[in-house]
């Protein structure tokens, strides 16, 4: 069975060079010959002279992490005369190591510097913001590179050194025993985080990462035209990567707020105005002011029927994608009074006897298109 060199020093496996040679020396002091002349002693001194030997010499560190003994007189190597001898003194983990180049994990250490995250942001403008554009300054909590190490993640800015334990492979190999023998397994290496290297002094900023949470502001231009829960694309505006990394992009989410007066659909622009049933039936005109504040003069034809539509072109909302505006279209709604005064009742009586217009069940087919009939057109359109 190997000797657990790092437990007779008093380490962890993934303790540093100075860390063991600092372990070393105080169990040195303590069982050195000239301090403690007794056997037992001595046979300390030896088995801790073989531990620091063994830690100290990166090839002989990486057998033992591997789960092997270098100093065990039968080779060494992890798994001795109990593995496959047919097929080296690795036994079934050099079968690995040959048609797999080197173990059953592969792969190397992960850069340092990856790229960031993509960011989201929802902003709220108005129909009228959306109508003429505008231009927005807003703040965002998101990871800048740090200004204080300049995105290298160290205190003194210098480069990263080789991790001990894993000697730069960012993968650490570990020796499992089976039926079948010794198989080696990677996995990434728990002191770099599969790195291959360490950053000795840790920038007191970022702790180590190359960038920061920071509250930065942000001018976003909403182009006229832009529907509710479109995405504006900033790039590198976004999350800076770790080791400095370039930015992700900035997603700008648009929502619009419902108008007190339009409504959008599409380019176009509805709204309903409100006609007084003789106004409907000898013609009228009123104006309403669109968007970008002028008057627009929408003219009710006399006769006009309850839920028809009166069309203003080009006075919609400007194209996102191309020229030009959608309409504006004005609903229609007939008012019918309900508080009518004996002069009112007397003079709408007249003209009823002057028209002789009688009330009708109106049925397709008699003439002109009925209410229900265009109701029904209007819905199914």
């Amino acid at each position: 069975m190997a000797r657990d060199y790092y437990g007779i020093l008093g380490v962890d496996k993934d303790a540093s060079e100075q860390e063991i040679k600092k372990a070393y020396r105080k169990l040195a002091r303590k069982y050195h010959p000239d301090v403690n002349p007794s056997e037992e002693a001595a046979d300390k001194f030896r088995e801790i002279s073989d531990a620091h030997e063994v830690l100290s010499d990166p090839e002989k560190r990486r057998i033992v992490d591997m789960g092997g003994d270098p100093l065990d007189p039968r080779g060494g190597q992890p798994g001795g005369a109990g593995g496959f001898s047919g097929f080296g003194s690795g036994g079934l983990g050099d079968i690995f190591e040959t048609f797999f180049g080197g173990g059953a994990g592969g792969g190397g250490p992960r850069s340092r510097t990856q790229p960031g995250n993509d960011a989201l942001l929802r902003l709220t403008i108005s129909l009228k913001e959306a109508f003429t554009g505008v231009r927005r300054d807003v703040t965002v909590d998101t990871a800048v590179r740090c200004e204080h190490c300049d995105g290298t993640g160290s205190e003194s800015k210098s480069d990263p050194t080789t991790c001990p334990q894993c000697h730069g492979s960012g993968q650490v190999e570990e020796m499992q025993r089976s039926l079948l023998g010794n198989v080696v397994t990677r996995r990434p290496c728990p002191t770099c985080q599969g790195f291959g290297t360490r950053i000795e002094d840790p920038c007191t900023r970022c702790d180590g990462e190359g960038r920061h949470k920071k509250r930065r502001d942000v001018q976003i231009n909403v182009p006229a035209g832009i529907g509710d829960g479109m995405r504006i694309r900033l790039n590198g505006e976004g999350e800076v990567g770790r080791g400095g990394g370039e930015p992700g992009d900035l997603y700008v989410e648009v929502s619009i707020k419902p108008h007190k007066v339009f409504t959008r659909q599409g380019d176009d622009l509805h709204l309903t105005v409100r006609v007084p049933m003789i106004d409907a039936a000898l013609g009228t005109e009123l104006t309403v002011e669109d968007l970008a504040g002028e008057e627009q003069a929408v003219a009710v034809a006399a006769g006009t029927q309850p839920a028809e539509e009166v069309t203003l072109e080009g006075k919609g909302m400007p194209r996102l994608r191309g020229s030009g505006r959608g309409d504006m279209i004005a609903h229609v709604d007939v008012h019918v009074p309900t508080d009518l005064d004996d002069k009112a009742r007397d003079l709408l009586e007249k003209v009823r006897d002057h028209r002789k217009d009688r009330s009708r069940v109106d049925a397709d087919g008699d003439g002109e298109e009925s209410l229900f009939s265009r109701i029904r057109h209007l819905f199914h359109r």
